[in-house]
């Protein structure tokens, strides 16, 4: 097994980044807006007041289509609803260069290959987000 390291941050997020058939740019841009302002970190009081962009933080960014997975029916997921590759890689670029150019450093995993993702959550604090 190969244990290169592809992709590292400090304090910040780790966002799993699922894309579907009719998501476009305008979401990307939507979505990287929400998540660098998004105010989810504590502030000195304990309250959470502060943003991504407030505490100078990270994103560590995993194209993940399997979170359009449906379990509806039978004993395996559908992945019917996840974009295909081409496009889903095209718009998972976009969306992390929005995100540099808000002025947040960011890291990714590697498109479509299988991974090892080493998360330790303080908080917990998990949110699913969506432009639709």
């Amino acid at each position: 097994m190969d244990e290169e390291v592809v992709g590292q941050i400090g304090q910040g997020l780790m966002v799993l980044v699922g894309i579907t058939h009719d998501d476009t740019e305008d979401d990307a841009a939507y979505l990287a807006d929400k998540v660098v302002n998004l105010r989810i970190f504590d502030d000195s009081e304990g309250k959470m007041n502060l943003s991504l962009v407030d505490i100078g933080g990270e994103i560590l960014s995993v194209s993940q289509f399997t979170l359009y997975g449906d379990t509806k029916k039978g004993r395996r997921p559908n992945y019917m609803n996840a974009a295909k590759p081409d496009k889903a890689l095209g718009l998972y670029e976009k969306w992390n260069d929005l995100l540099r150019e808000k002025g947040i450093k960011v890291e990714t995993g590697t498109f479509g290959a299988m991974m090892d993702v080493q998360l330790t959550n303080s908080g917990p604090v998990t949110l699913i987000m969506d432009s639709k």
